[in-house]
């Protein structure tokens, strides 16, 4: 007999990144938040954040850098204060990983993922055996990391030569060298639709698509109407034991919800649970101050037990 449909949660799901040695969201408000990686602090844009500062207005001028945007697709230019490496080096557990000033208002990984960070670790250490994991759209390699540091065998996916070239510089910053993962640079739809074809099985997927991209010969990928097909594509890669499947999507006229709904109809047959939510980044408290938060992506992720 078939097994059922995954269970899908009853009710959303806030997956928290509060901040950590190298990282803290230090103040938010009127469109920007503050923060700080490692000793530089930064001043980016963020919509949501439509309440009012909490830290003086002097503390927000002594930033080190301010990104200026230029465009509504996050394009724009940084205006720094005071000198700025061109890389400088932070870690989230294990993983070592170089921030840097890109052009568009993130600084090559996004701190917020903090919080899928923690689940992967936390699933990949329960495990009796390795997993093989694979990382679709993996960009500088910190989920990658994260796994191949918590003993999994990793196949990093990225459609940018230079994503994947990052990747590779911060898998030897945190000595990883040595560890089974495999560096590919390939359009995320074709290198799982040769993977079906050869019968290849994962034990985990990682999947964090952005809402336009291209891959390396000019494909051109399209969250909502490419997104479907793949995840069922995915849903053939996962092993009979598989533990996983983690979806995370930034754009806005999606849900966690809704990826549920499209996790659940990919995963027929295979029962599990699936959770879905938010990730959220929690502000550094200030006094008696309540910390606040800022939902920041939308997730779905299918458990195949608890």
């Amino acid at each position: 007999m078939t097994s059922p449909h995954p269970a899908l949660a009853p009710a959303p799901v806030v997956a928290r990144t509060e901040g950590w040695a190298d990282y803290a969201l230090l103040d938010s408000g009127g469109g920007r938040k503050l923060e700080r990686y490692g000793a530089t602090t930064v001043v980016r844009p963020e919509p949501q954040c439509w309440w009012s500062p909490r830290l003086p207005a002097g503390t927000w001028d002594k930033a080190d850098a301010v990104f200026d945007p230029t465009d509504e697709d996050d394009a724009g230019r940084w205006r720094l204060s005071s000198p700025v490496p061109d890389t400088w080096p932070l870690a989230w557990g294990e993983a070592r990983f170089k921030a840097r000033l890109t052009a568009f208002r993130h600084l090559a990984f996004f701190p917020e993922q903090g919080a899928n960070w923690a689940f992967i670790d936390r699933r990949v250490r329960a495990r009796a055996a390795p997993p093989r994991i694979l990382n679709l759209f993996g960009y500088t390699g910190v989920a990658s990391l994260v796994a191949a540091a918590a003993g999994a065998s990793v196949t990093h996916v990225d459609a940018s030569k230079k994503s994947v070239g990052w990747a590779r510089e911060n898998a030897t910053l945190s000595g990883l060298d040595d560890r089974p993962v495999r560096w590919i640079c390939e359009d995320a739809r074709k290198y799982v639709q040769r993977e079906v074809k050869r019968g290849s099985l994962y034990d985990g997927i990682i999947l964090d698509p952005p809402k336009y991209g291209r891959g390396p010969t000019g494909e051109v990928w399209r969250l909502f109407e490419d997104l479907p097909g793949l995840l069922q594509d995915c849903a053939a890669l996962l092993s009979p034991d598989a533990d996983f499947l983690l979806l995370n999507a930034y754009a806005a006229r999606i849900s966690g919800l809704s990826l549920s709904h499209l996790m659940r109809e990919a995963l027929v047959g295979r029962g599990g649970m699936i959770d879905w939510g938010e990730l959220a980044l929690v502000e550094a408290p200030v006094a008696d101050d309540p910390a606040r938060e800022i939902g920041l992506s939308f997730f779905a992720r299918w458990t195949s037990r608890p």
